[in-house]
């Protein structure tokens, strides 16, 4: 009867131990989502355009980019899934004031004005501009533009730099549009950033465009992951997981295979 008595109660504390073992680890694991405020449990949910390529964008049906890639390896590091929420970006920064999402990864420029409401994690792209002209211009500098056609989307901060610099900006729709006027030899140039003439020459190979530095006649722009002010945990956490992506060499490596070149380091 002892033994039997024994036996159950070793039986009992075993069960006993197990139980208390595994919510030990299911609270540990539920501890680190709790203190992140993830919108979903082990999930780092970003919000993106998904159609600026090569951002973000569709390739075959599937959703793939440079910002893509860097999502899953940030999330990765931080022990998560990633789950991309493609939006326009006239209401992306706004659905971080909703919830909608954790993150947002979108080639967002770190200004006085969005730093005001949000976060932004330390950059992953140090965008500098450059000014395109035809191969045959004889432009040399970007200050040669003064008094000259360029031709920007108008509410840009190229457009504005444009202006500063004393040109006169011609209104397009966007990069493509502009970059055609130059070659048509309707303006004098374009300015934008360097990842995107990458983007652009990576395309076209034979294009018989030059590039020119801006120099310090334009400010570089920090390209971070924004977050709403509630979660700097996170932005913490994020933050140190780009530091560890740009040690290793994957931000180097993922620059190169979408750009064409490392637009990672300042």
């Amino acid at each position: 009867m002892k033994k039997w008595q024994r036996g159950l109660g070793m039986a009992v504390l075993g069960a006993v131990l197990a139980v208390t073992l595994s919510a030990c680890g299911t609270s540990t694991k539920s501890s680190t989502n709790t203190s992140l405020d993830l919108q979903t449990s082990g999930t780092l949910t970003i919000g993106l355009e998904g159609t600026f390529q090569p951002y973000s964008y569709r390739k075959a049906g599937k959703l793939t980019g440079f910002e893509v890639d860097l999502g899953k390896a940030v999330a990765k590091k931080l022990g998560l899934k990633a789950k991309f929420v493609p939006t326009k970006f006239d209401s992306l920064i706004a659905g971080l004031d909703v919830d909608k999402y954790d993150v947002v990864i979108n080639d967002i420029a770190e200004t006085s004005q969005r730093q005001k409401k949000y976060l932004f994690s330390t950059p992953y792209i140090y965008s500098k501009a450059q000014l395109a002209v035809k191969k045959s211009s004889s432009i040399s500098k970007i200050t040669d533009i003064k008094g000259k056609k360029v031709a920007q989307t108008t509410t840009s901060n190229n457009a504005t730099d444009a202006r500063r610099l004393g040109a006169t900006v011609t209104p397009t729709d966007g990069f493509q549009q502009s970059i055609d006027l130059v070659n048509q030899g309707r303006v004098a140039g374009t300015i934008n950033s360097r990842e995107a003439f990458y983007a652009y020459f990576k395309q076209n190979k034979t294009a018989k465009i030059k590039l020119i530095d801006a120099g310090t006649e334009i400010k570089t722009q920090k390209i971070g992951a924004i977050f709403n002010k509630k979660h700097a945990k996170l932005q913490k956490q994020v933050s140190k997981a780009i530091q560890a992506l740009r040690k290793d060499g994957t931000l180097t490596k993922l620059s190169k295979k979408y750009f064409g070149g490392d637009v990672t380091k300042q």
